[in-house]
């Protein structure tokens, strides 16, 4: 699961690096992380979060936000990147309380608002889940170029779902900033969003 995992994250890098016609993996400063300012879609959604209630990102405006697919039976890469975004809130201490970690489920079928609440919340007090209908998540999931899909059941029922592990950071005003994968650091993570939350914007 988790070379699967990692080769969508290297697809998804591949395809961010046409897009931003040739620049360099290590972002000009301010951001350690790969700016992707002015190169991806504003933050647009309208979801069922882990408490039942219909939500959309404008619900989230006033916040930086920490967008992430995937889905709670993942045996590895969702709850490495939970636990390692839990850090980071903790590193940034009292400036976290501006930030908000959203976890959009890529499984809606297994994945219903109060097994979302159980599970983000085991990790962190300000990550909430997302979950839609599968048509619904499948075009949030292509509107910022990620990736996903569902393996074959083994015989007891059970499947995993390979996914892109990329955590897009949106601003305050829901327009995207950077791109965290597993490859970089926590400590850039944490520069870049003492930048969004300290500053504003980053700039």
């Amino acid at each position: 699961m988790k070379s699967r995992s990692l080769l969508f994250s290297a697809a998804l890098l591949l395809g961010l690096g046409l897009l931003l016609g040739g620049c360099q993996r290590t972002a000009p400063l301010p951001f350690r992380l790969t700016n992707v300012s002015g190169h991806m879609p504003a933050l647009e959604f309208h979801l069922t979060d882990d408490q039942g209630r219909t939500v959309s990102a404008a619900d989230y405006r006033g916040k930086v936000v920490l967008l992430y697919f995937g889905y709670t039976h993942c045996p590895d890469v969702c709850p490495l990147t939970l636990a390692h975004l839990h850090v980071v809130m903790q590193r940034l201490g009292k400036l976290a309380d501006g930030a908000r970690i959203l976890f959009v489920s890529v499984d809606p079928t297994r994945d219903t608002p109060p097994v979302l609440h159980a599970y983000v919340n085991a990790f962190d007090s300000r990550a909430v889940g997302l979950t839609g209908n599968a048509r619904t998540i499948e075009t949030l999931v292509k509107r910022y170029r990620s990736a996903f899909t569902r393996e074959p059941a083994s015989s007891d029922g059970n499947y995993e779902v390979s996914h892109s592990s990329a955590i897009y950071v949106f601003d305050r005003d829901g327009h995207p900033r950077v791109l965290s994968t597993p490859a970089d650091s926590q400590d850039d993570l944490v520069h870049d969003l003492h930048l969004l939350l300290g500053n504003g914007d980053g700039a």
